[in-house]
């Protein structure tokens, strides 16, 4: 059955107090998500054999569940590491960060809140608990480290979206996703330009191929690439079944 999830955004919320509520609204209008900053609609696909509560079958372990939501769940998960890792970021800025690569990181921080706390309201009690992330591997003091992880989170995120495109079963849900994994290719684009300015490395032959298109992942793959970054195990066996 199809759901239309309505939910509140409290525009007096932010991450820490350092979330621009400027920022919030113009990507949530930019990207038609929402017709105010107020209220925003999501259609989630529940099918007959859709987990209606995804478990945690341990005290490490997190389920995705199966079906839409559990799409929603895996991109819900990559949207948590990324905010979690932006916010760092901005909480302890890397040895000689400028005002323009502080301005650039902290857009994309915002977005990546916003993106994070847009799939928890939307899922209701359908979502994932709240994840751990574990960064002890990520030197947040300097420039390269901070930047390459960006990069990796980026590109990772972009190639996720991509892959689970397929799997989602309700056409509202793809046309979000859609949405959302445009904003993510922009952030991946502009870390990379902050890496090598001015080069073609944008959009490098390492993450495009010869026919002009972005890698598309599998979430297993997804996953057990950033498994070294968040505390707890994630299954997502079921994602899009």
């Amino acid at each position: 059955m199809n759901q239309l999830l309505k939910t509140k955004t409290n525009s007096a919320k932010e991450e820490e107090g350092n979330v621009s509520p400027v920022n919030r609204r113009s990507f949530l209008r930019a990207a038609g998500i929402a017709t105010s900053l107020g209220t925003i609609a999501l259609t989630t696909a529940c099918n007959d054999d859709d987990d209606p509560n995804p478990t945690n079958p341990g005290g490490d372990t997190v389920d995705l569940g199966s079906g839409d939501v559990g799409v929603l769940n895996y991109a819900y998960a990559l949207e948590q590491l990324e905010a979690a890792f932006y916010s760092q970021v901005i909480t302890t800025p890397y040895a000689g960060m400028t005002d323009a690569e502080k301005t650039i990181l902290t857009d994309i921080r915002d977005h990546e809140i916003v993106h994070r706390d847009f799939f928890k309201a939307a899922l209701g009690d359908k979502a994932i608990k709240g994840l751990t992330p574990n960064f002890a591997s990520i030197d947040f003091t300097k420039k390269d480290a901070v930047l390459g992880a960006a990069k990796l989170f980026e590109d990772t995120g972009v190639a996720a979206y991509n892959g689970a495109g397929k799997l989602l079963k309700d056409g509202g849900n793809l046309l979000l996703a859609g949405k959302i994994v445009s904003v993510e290719a922009r952030h991946a684009a502009v870390i990379r330009d902050l890496i090598k300015p001015k080069s073609a490395d944008f959009a490098g032959d390492d993450i495009i191929d010869a026919n002009g298109m972005d890698k598309a992942v599998l979430p297993a793959d997804i996953l057990a690439a950033v498994k070294g970054y968040v505390k707890e195990t994630i299954t997502g066996a079921n994602v899009g079944k």
